[in-house]
């Protein structure tokens, strides 16, 4: 699995609906499994970001499935960075040595 963060900024529909974030979370969870990945983190932040979560997912074609049907809810809009954990940044290093 790769990992993944997403950083999320509410919409206005978001904004409005904003109590119902803890549950948004939980069903984002449950989709993001449906969809074979897994949620590790989340986080609701201050500062340029609203939302800020780590997903573990397959592969770029898969987290982009999630960040799309995310943000077709419209509650949401996303950034999507790949994440590499040390020891797979140490790797990258390696090849590129």
């Amino acid at each position: 699995m790769a990992e993944y963060i997403m950083l999320l900024n509410f919409t206005e529909q978001g904004v409005r609906n904003f109590r119902d974030s803890p549950k948004r979370a939980t069903d984002f969870a449950d989709m993001v499994r449906d969809m074979g990945g897994a949620v590790k983190q989340e986080y609701w932040t201050v500062g340029p970001y609203d939302a800020v979560v780590v997903v573990d997912a397959s592969n770029d074609e898969t987290i982009t499935a999630i960040a799309l049907k995310v943000g077709g809810l419209g509650n949401v809009r996303t950034t999507t960075l790949r994440a590499f954990a040390p020891q797979e940044f140490a790797a990258i290093i390696d090849r590129a040595s």
